[in-house]
């Protein structure tokens, strides 16, 4: 299952609280097509009111992630990571959990 450090459980919170007042919302992560044909897919993230039906959920510390089916295989041994760069915008990375 996909864990998240803290960092990323910090800045999923307030992104979150930030841009919802829904008492179920999260950060929604979600495949999407990839820009060429045969290229993998890509992740996207958006703060979401609730999770879609078939979303796994995760909670850690007040953080909501919700994923997508095929964003749950691909996430399933992973670990989420955030930060926050000097003009305030974020990035997050998929890192390998450790042993």
């Amino acid at each position: 299952m996909l864990t998240l450090t803290d960092n990323a459980t910090a800045i999923v919170t307030t992104l979150v609280n930030r841009q919802s007042d829904a008492a179920d919302a999260g950060l929604r992560i979600h495949s999407t097509a990839a820009p060429e044909a045969g290229a993998p897919s890509r992740l996207s993230v958006v703060v979401a009111e609730h999770p879609e039906p078939l979303d796994q959920v995760i909670e850690l510390s007040g953080a909501r992630v919700f994923l997508e089916e095929s964003a749950a295989i691909a996430l399933d041994d992973k670990v989420l990571d955030a930060g926050v760069d000097d003009e305030g915008a974020v990035s997050f990375a998929v890192l390998s959990q450790v042993a």
